[in-house]
């Protein structure tokens, strides 16, 4: 199994390296790294979200006690990183990102495939719903909250009327609307517009890891950063150490539920924080460095889980 982590890795991280390399030797500059996070946000992620909604087992998504352990959790790690950087003075835009990077987990490229490899086919809607939880939900959620903050200190009704004109102009808040609906009204599009739109929604990963690349040779974080390694704990132990507990001790979950609840929250920083931060013109070099650092630590970590799970024949 542990080759089964090196075969999610590598991928992730040969991407970064490549476009850290690209960086470096001037291939790409900072123009091309805006245009292709431009491209990630406004077309490639937005389309991935629809197929992923509007494939989805809605009713499947109804599994309670899985829905409940995995946001409690994302919600209780998000709380611990927002209380412990209470001191650090940072703005409340940066403070929101970081507090995503602690729970925001590389569900799509790593989490699907590395799950199946370790449960099986049997697993693939366990997956499934997780990565919804964490690309849609999670996502969407944090730029409702974004989106509110920024309007704070007007009065009511403009702030929400900002907010809201903000959520429907939102290609990623929308894409996921959509998606939702045409599961839930059985809407099927013709195998041509899918086909594109499939197309596109798998450029999201690739370009967005390349982008993380591209800025990181381009930026610099002091190598000891404190905040990085914060959030690089709280995202390979805290968060799948809360979702555990939840699922395991208060809502007494199947063992596979609650175990892939457990390896789908203990995978590394996803890209979600990242893109955030440049939607947002937001310094992203930290999301950036905490998304490799934890990428290559989830190599041991993921490795001990996985271990755990064959030792106690959950798979």
């Amino acid at each position: 199994m542990f080759a089964a982590v090196i075969n999610s890795v590598v991928p992730i991280f040969g991407l970064i390296l490549l476009g850290w390399l690209c960086g470096k030797r001037g291939l790409l500059n900072a123009t091309a790294t805006d245009a292709l996070n431009r491209f990630v946000v406004y077309l490639a992620l937005p389309a991935l979200l629809f197929v992923a909604m509007a494939r989805a087992d809605l009713e499947a998504m109804a599994e309670i006690g899985f829905v409940a352990s995995f946001t409690l959790g994302t919600l209780i790690t998000t709380l611990i990183y927002l209380w412990l950087s209470r001191k650090q003075g940072l703005a409340d835009l940066p403070r929101m990102i970081n507090g995503m990077s602690v729970s925001y987990a590389n569900a799509g490229f790593m989490g699907i495939p590395l799950i199946l490899l370790v449960f099986g086919d049997k697993a693939l809607p366990i997956a499934i719903i997780g990565t919804v939880l964490t690309v849609a939900v999670q996502f969407g959620c944090t730029i409702v909250v974004i989106e509110i903050q920024r309007a704070r200190g007007g009065s009511l009704l403009p702030a929400l009327k900002k907010v809201s004109l903000s959520l429907l102009k939102n290609p990623i808040l929308v894409a996921t609307v959509l998606g939702i609906l045409s599961s839930a009204l059985e809407i099927r599009l013709p195998e041509s517009v899918i086909g594109g739109i499939d197309l596109l929604g798998a450029a999201a990963t690739p370009c967005a890891l390349l982008t993380i690349g591209l800025f990181l040779a381009q930026t610099t974080v002091p190598a000891g950063s404190g905040s990085v390694m914060q959030i690089v704990i709280l995202k390979l132990f805290v968060h799948p150490l809360a979702v555990g507990i939840l699922a395991i001790g208060v809502f007494e979950l199947d063992p596979l539920w609650a175990w892939c609840a457990i390896l789908a929250t203990a995978l590394p920083v996803g890209t979600g924080p990242f893109m955030l931060a440049n939607l947002y013109q937001q310094d992203a070099a930290l999301s950036a460095r905490a998304i490799l650092i934890s990428t290559l630590g989830s190599v041991i970590t993921l490795s001990a889980l996985i271990a755990w799970v064959n030792i106690q024949g959950i798979t």
